[in-house]
């Protein structure tokens, strides 16, 4: 599975790169924090049945608290012929600890 580090992410948000930063955690995760603005938010048991929501010539970048959530959803999408699909290694724990301090996790 491809990944990317929150380095290379908040690259990619500062220069405008057009990608899709899809969160995957739960309504009440998402409440808390989110990592941009512009994150699509899809809760994991919900992207079987909203899969036609995501653009398949996009680069999308999955992530939830940790990064497991989002490489099994990675996994799916990869299954199904999405191919440019990237997990963000240690998901918004990584971002907390890295990029934005302020960011609070539950």
């Amino acid at each position: 599975m491809k990944e990317k580090n929150v380095q290379e992410l908040e690259d990619m948000i500062k220069n405008n790169n057009d990608f899709i930063l899809l969160d995957v955690r739960t309504e009440n995760e998402v409440l808390v924090s989110k990592i941009s603005d512009k994150s699509y938010h899809i809760p994991m048991n919900d992207i079987p049945s909203r899969i036609s929501e995501l653009d398949n010539n996009k680069e999308i970048i999955v992530y939830c608290k940790s990064g497991k959530r989002s490489a099994r959803v990675c996994e799916y999408l990869s299954n199904n012929k999405f191919s440019n699909i990237y997990n963000l290694k240690g998901g918004i724990l990584a971002w907390s600890n890295e990029i934005d301090s302020n960011i609070l996790i539950i």
